[in-house]
This record gives structure tokens, C-alpha cells and sequence, in this order.
């Protein structure tokens, strides 16, 4: 009767803090602070290969943060940056460093940002609002393991912690998605275009395992009416 209606009820809103079916949501970065944040979870703790692929939405003008991914070993093992003052996206792997000028990075307005990575070839590529960017040698010969820690909002300088104020990210994200392999161009086209792919199989957004720390909300995702 009601009292199962209510336990019920009850259980699912305690489950639903740490693990959410995010479609058509997005969670909205409201304040510049060097604490509020969201920490994205996996078991998974060895990775050869690496696809992360998000959307975000932003007027900042400074340098910021667009996903972190730290390890014991390595504060930037996988990283994806945007540094205002170059006019560039900088995917991190391994402590390693990548530039990439071209992305004509407009502000508020959603853009579509997947990185790959292979540690075979130890090759990087970004695909900016499904535009491929050129490959560049960055990392080779060693996987990404350990435990993870994966952070949207802030910027690790240390496993978990190290938040600098001034490279917290202030604006929308949605669609986080991680694979441990490298994303076929159909696929990444697919994801783009909000169409049918297959959903991260480290991280998938419709299937979310996450914390959320001080002031961040998940609200609907915000489309601009045609």
C-alpha cells in the first residue's frame, strides 16, 4: 500500500544522488569557487586507449577546465584544457602536453569536444564540433592505470584536490561520455549530431555513477528554440 509506495519513493530519490539516467540534463557550474564540482566514478583503472567526448557551454574568458582525470602517479593523466590568453584546447595525457589552435572556441554556445588517445602510437586527436584536428605524438609505452579520479569543474593539481579558483569551469555540461577505445569518425559524427551511438562503456551519461559537491545543479539541458 502506501507505506511501500513511500519506502520506495524514499530509496530511489537516496539512489539517484550518486547514480542518474542524465539524458536531456545537464549539470550547470553556477559560481566561480575553487571547491564545487562533480566527481564522475569507475572501477575501470587501466586504460591503453581513451576516447572522452562532452559537451559544454561557457562565456568564460579566462583559462579553464574542461575534464580532469588524475591518478596517484600522474595529477594529469588525462586533461582537457582551454587556455583563453593562446586561444587554444590542450589535451593533458601522462603529464604530457598538446596544443591545438584552430577550434574556433565561440562562447556561449554549445560545443561538441572528443579527444582519443592511443598509447601504442601515443598519438592524440581532438574533434572540435566533429572537425578533426591533425594527430600529434604526446604520450607512448605506458597506460593510464591506478585508481581514477574523474572531476567536471575543477582542475586537479593532486589526486582529488588541488583546485586552483582561477581554472574552475563556470557554465553547462552534458553528455559526458568515456570509452576505453578509439571512437570510429561515424561514431564521433553520430555523437555530434545527437544521434544513435554507442553510449561510453567507462563512462556513459545515460547510466551515470556520480557525487556532486557544493553548489552544482542538474537541470534540464538547455536547446535553443528554432
Amino acid at each position: 500500500g502506501s507505506n511501500v509506495n513511500i519506502f520506495l519513493c524514499c530509496l530511489l530519490s537516496l539512489i539517484d544522488e550518486v547514480f542518474a539516467y542524465l539524458s536531456g540534463k545537464m549539470f550547470t557550474f553556477p559560481a566561480q569557487t575553487n571547491r564545487a564540482h562533480v566527481r564522475l566514478n569507475t572501477q575501470r583503472r587501466n586504460f591503453s586507449t581513451v576516447t572522452v567526448c562532452h559537451r559544454s557551454f561557457t562565456d568564460l574568458k579566462r583559462d579553464h577546465i574542461l575534464f580532469s582525470l588524475a591518478t596517484p602517479s600522474n595529477a594529469n593523466d588525462f586533461l582537457i584544457f582551454r587556455d583563453a590568453k593562446n586561444k587554444e584546447i590542450e589535451p593533458h595525457i601522462r603529464d604530457q602536453k598538446v596544443e591545438y589552435g584552430g577550434p574556433d572556441y565561440k562562447l556561449n554556445m554549445w560545443h561538441s569536444i572528443c579527444t582519443t588517445w592511443d598509447s601504442g602510437s601515443g598519438l592524440v586527436q581532438l574533434w572540435f564540433d566533429g572537425q578533426p584536428s591533425i594527430r600529434k605524438f604526446i604520450s607512448s609505452g605506458s597506460n593510464i592505470s591506478g585508481p581514477v579520479i574523474i572531476i567536471l569543474g575543477q582542475e586537479q593539481d593532486s589526486h582529488g584536490g588541488g583546485f586552483d579558483i582561477n581554472q574552475s569551469f563556470i557554465g553547462m555540461m552534458t553528455d559526458v561520455h568515456m570509452w576505453d577505445y578509439i571512437l570510429s569518425p561515424c561514431e564521433m559524427q553520430s555523437y555530434v549530431d545527437e544521434l544513435n551511438f554507442t553510449p561510453g562503456n567507462v563512462l556513459n551519461w545515460r547510466a551515470l555513477d556520480f557525487q556532486i559537491v557544493e553548489r552544482v545543479l542538474i537541470e534540464n539541458k538547455l536547446i535553443t528554440c528554432h
